[in-house]
Protein backbone atom coordinates (compact mmCIF):
# COMPACT_ATOMS: atom_id res chain seq x y z
CA UNK A 1 0.00 0.00 0.00
CA UNK A 2 1.43 3.39 -0.92
CA UNK A 3 1.39 6.33 1.42
CA UNK A 4 -0.80 9.27 0.61
CA UNK A 5 -0.24 12.81 1.87
CA UNK A 6 -1.96 13.76 5.09
CA UNK A 7 -5.23 15.43 4.00
CA UNK A 8 -5.27 17.50 7.20
CA UNK A 9 -2.08 19.39 6.34
CA UNK A 10 -2.67 22.47 4.20
CA UNK A 11 0.17 23.30 1.85
CA UNK A 12 0.14 27.02 0.97
CA UNK A 13 1.78 26.33 -2.40
CA UNK A 14 -1.04 23.92 -3.24
CA UNK A 15 -3.63 26.54 -2.32
CA UNK A 16 -2.12 29.18 -4.57
CA UNK A 17 -0.92 26.79 -7.25
CA UNK A 18 2.47 28.48 -7.00
CA UNK A 19 5.63 26.54 -6.32
CA UNK A 20 8.09 28.55 -4.30
CA UNK A 21 11.48 26.87 -4.54
CA UNK A 22 14.51 28.41 -2.90
CA UNK A 23 16.65 30.01 -5.58
CA UNK A 24 20.21 31.29 -5.47
CA UNK A 25 20.28 34.92 -6.54
CA UNK A 26 23.25 37.07 -7.54
CA UNK A 27 22.74 40.83 -7.28
CA UNK A 28 25.26 43.45 -8.41
CA UNK A 29 25.34 46.81 -6.63
CA UNK A 30 26.99 49.97 -7.89
CA UNK A 31 27.18 53.62 -6.90
CA UNK A 32 29.12 56.59 -8.26
CA UNK A 33 27.20 59.54 -6.77
CA UNK A 34 26.95 60.78 -3.21
CA UNK A 35 28.15 58.66 -0.29
CA UNK A 36 28.95 55.65 -2.44
CA UNK A 37 29.80 53.18 0.34
CA UNK A 38 26.78 54.24 2.41
CA UNK A 39 24.59 53.80 -0.68
CA UNK A 40 25.87 50.24 -1.19
CA UNK A 41 25.37 49.43 2.49
CA UNK A 42 21.86 50.85 2.36
CA UNK A 43 21.09 48.66 -0.63
CA UNK A 44 22.32 45.60 1.26
CA UNK A 45 20.30 46.54 4.34
CA UNK A 46 17.17 46.96 2.21
CA UNK A 47 17.72 43.58 0.54
CA UNK A 48 18.26 41.97 3.95
CA UNK A 49 14.99 43.52 5.18
CA UNK A 50 13.05 41.95 2.32
CA UNK A 51 10.76 39.13 3.48
CA UNK A 52 11.73 35.70 2.10
CA UNK A 53 15.26 36.89 1.20
CA UNK A 54 18.34 35.60 3.01
CA UNK A 55 21.73 37.15 2.29
CA UNK A 56 24.43 34.49 2.23
CA UNK A 57 27.47 36.49 1.13
CA UNK A 58 28.83 39.91 0.24
CA UNK A 59 31.88 40.41 -1.93
CA UNK A 60 34.75 42.78 -1.30
CA UNK A 61 34.22 46.31 -2.61
CA UNK A 62 35.84 47.27 -5.91
CA UNK A 63 36.41 50.76 -7.27
CA UNK A 64 35.88 50.74 -11.00
CA UNK A 65 36.23 53.07 -13.92
CA UNK A 66 32.87 54.04 -15.45
CA UNK A 67 31.91 51.85 -18.41
CA UNK A 68 29.99 53.40 -21.32
CA UNK A 69 29.19 56.46 -19.17
CA UNK A 70 29.29 60.15 -20.08
CA UNK A 71 32.74 61.79 -20.01
CA UNK A 72 34.00 62.86 -16.57
CA UNK A 73 31.68 60.43 -14.76
CA UNK A 74 32.94 59.63 -11.23
CA UNK A 75 34.34 56.18 -10.46
CA UNK A 76 32.00 53.51 -9.14
CA UNK A 77 32.07 51.40 -6.04
CA UNK A 78 30.76 47.93 -6.88
CA UNK A 79 29.97 44.76 -4.97
CA UNK A 80 28.06 41.52 -5.45
CA UNK A 81 25.53 40.07 -3.03
CA UNK A 82 24.54 36.40 -2.89
CA UNK A 83 21.08 35.62 -1.61
CA UNK A 84 18.64 32.76 -1.29
CA UNK A 85 14.97 33.51 -1.81
CA UNK A 86 11.58 32.03 -2.48
CA UNK A 87 10.42 35.21 -4.22
CA UNK A 88 9.75 35.23 -7.94
CA UNK A 89 12.16 37.00 -10.27
CA UNK A 90 9.54 39.68 -10.99
CA UNK A 91 9.02 40.39 -7.29
CA UNK A 92 12.79 40.65 -6.85
CA UNK A 93 12.96 43.08 -9.76
CA UNK A 94 10.19 45.18 -8.22
CA UNK A 95 12.12 45.22 -4.94
CA UNK A 96 15.38 46.19 -6.69
CA UNK A 97 13.66 49.10 -8.45
CA UNK A 98 12.04 50.23 -5.20
CA UNK A 99 15.43 50.22 -3.45
CA UNK A 100 16.93 52.29 -6.28
CA UNK A 101 14.01 54.72 -6.02
CA UNK A 102 14.56 55.03 -2.26
CA UNK A 103 18.09 56.22 -3.09
CA UNK A 104 16.76 58.75 -5.62
CA UNK A 105 18.06 56.88 -8.65
CA UNK A 106 17.59 59.22 -11.60
CA UNK A 107 16.73 57.28 -14.76
CA UNK A 108 16.04 60.34 -16.93
CA UNK A 109 19.61 60.60 -18.27
CA UNK A 110 19.87 57.13 -19.80
CA UNK A 111 20.95 53.67 -18.80
CA UNK A 112 24.63 54.39 -18.16
CA UNK A 113 24.29 57.77 -16.49
CA UNK A 114 25.87 58.33 -13.07
CA UNK A 115 23.70 56.97 -10.27
CA UNK A 116 23.33 56.95 -6.52
CA UNK A 117 22.52 53.23 -6.47
CA UNK A 118 22.20 50.54 -9.08
CA UNK A 119 20.69 47.17 -8.05
CA UNK A 120 20.92 44.61 -10.87
CA UNK A 121 19.63 41.06 -10.84
CA UNK A 122 22.37 38.98 -12.45
CA UNK A 123 20.96 35.48 -12.02
CA UNK A 124 17.90 34.14 -10.25
CA UNK A 125 18.45 30.40 -9.95
CA UNK A 126 18.31 28.90 -13.42
CA UNK A 127 15.50 31.27 -14.45
CA UNK A 128 15.64 32.71 -17.93
CA UNK A 129 13.67 35.70 -19.11
CA UNK A 130 13.90 37.84 -22.23
CA UNK A 131 11.16 40.42 -21.85
CA UNK A 132 11.41 44.20 -21.93
CA UNK A 133 10.85 44.25 -18.17
CA UNK A 134 13.22 41.46 -17.16
CA UNK A 135 16.25 39.85 -18.79
CA UNK A 136 17.82 36.89 -17.01
CA UNK A 137 20.61 36.12 -16.82
CA UNK A 138 21.61 39.78 -17.00
CA UNK A 139 22.51 40.32 -20.67
CA UNK A 140 25.80 42.17 -20.05
CA UNK A 141 27.01 40.42 -16.88
CA UNK A 142 29.37 38.15 -18.82
CA UNK A 143 31.15 41.25 -20.19
CA UNK A 144 31.48 43.18 -16.93
CA UNK A 145 34.54 42.67 -14.78
CA UNK A 146 32.90 44.69 -11.99
CA UNK A 147 30.31 41.89 -11.73
CA UNK A 148 32.49 38.88 -12.52
CA UNK A 149 35.45 39.62 -10.22
CA UNK A 150 33.48 40.29 -7.01
CA UNK A 151 31.30 37.26 -7.77
CA UNK A 152 34.39 35.13 -8.37
CA UNK A 153 35.68 36.17 -4.94
CA UNK A 154 32.53 34.63 -3.41
CA UNK A 155 31.93 31.62 -5.65
CA UNK A 156 34.97 30.58 -7.70
CA UNK A 157 33.05 27.73 -9.38
CA UNK A 158 29.97 29.78 -10.30
CA UNK A 159 28.59 29.88 -13.83
CA UNK A 160 26.27 32.17 -15.70
CA UNK A 161 23.61 29.99 -17.31
CA UNK A 162 24.20 29.66 -21.07
CA UNK A 163 27.43 31.72 -20.79
CA UNK A 164 29.83 29.52 -18.85
CA UNK A 165 32.10 29.69 -15.80
CA UNK A 166 32.64 33.19 -14.45
CA UNK A 167 36.38 32.49 -14.13
CA UNK A 168 36.63 31.87 -17.89
CA UNK A 169 34.45 34.88 -18.67
CA UNK A 170 36.61 37.10 -16.44
CA UNK A 171 39.77 35.87 -18.21
CA UNK A 172 38.24 37.04 -21.50
CA UNK A 173 37.18 40.43 -20.12
CA UNK A 174 40.24 41.16 -17.97
CA UNK A 175 40.39 43.26 -14.83
CA UNK A 176 41.68 46.57 -16.17
CA UNK A 177 40.03 49.47 -14.37
CA UNK A 178 39.23 47.44 -11.21
CA UNK A 179 40.82 48.14 -7.84
CA UNK A 180 39.92 46.08 -4.78
CA UNK A 181 39.30 48.36 -1.79
CA UNK A 182 39.84 46.16 1.28
CA UNK A 183 39.54 49.14 3.63
CA UNK A 184 35.90 49.52 2.56
CA UNK A 185 33.75 46.82 4.16
CA UNK A 186 30.09 46.02 3.65
CA UNK A 187 28.24 44.05 6.31
CA UNK A 188 25.03 42.16 6.95
CA UNK A 189 23.51 40.47 9.97
CA UNK A 190 23.67 36.71 9.63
Amino acid sequence: MSESPNPNIIDADTLTGEMRPIRRVVVALGSNLGERLANLQGGIDALADTPDVWITGISPVYETEPLDCPPDSPTFLNAVVLMDTTLSAHRLLDRALAIEDAYDRDRSHGVNAPRTLDVDLIVVGDRRSDTDALRLPHPQAHERAFVLKPWLDLEPDAEIPDMGPISVLLDKVGTDGLARRDELVLEYDE
